[in-house]
């Protein structure tokens, strides 16, 4: 399922911040991969996701798409993402989830 960024549209939006040392960046984005292809993909109220990092690797962003603030929050709570979060924050000096809905676009 596609779905446009607007105002109008019904679904959740969670953009979550990682900020780590570049040495560890390349890990984060492995656990972080893995587990989107592993774990996050098949639960329902999942849309897609992306995987951002800047150009001094020592920030990531993930954009992600979901139904229902619910579906995300279940994810979270699941026993495999709780073990998978801890091992990814152990690799980060901070690790930030939020949850957003579109307010406008340019």
């Amino acid at each position: 399922m596609t779905v446009t960024i607007a105002p109008e549209t019904e679904v959740q939006t969670v953009i979550t911040t990682y900020e780590m040392t570049p040495g560890t960046c390349s890990d984060v984005i492995e656990a972080l991969s893995d587990a989107f292809q592993s774990v996050i993909r098949h639960q329902p109220g999942f849309i897609g996701a992306a995987i951002h990092v800047n150009d001094a690797r020592t920030r990531i962003a993930v954009y992600s798409q979901w139904r229902k603030r619910e579906d995300f929050l279940a994810v979270l709570r699941g026993q495999d993402m709780r073990e998978r979060n801890k091992a990814i924050s152990a690799l980060c000096s901070r690790f930030e989830p939020v949850l957003y809905e579109v307010a406008a676009t340019i």
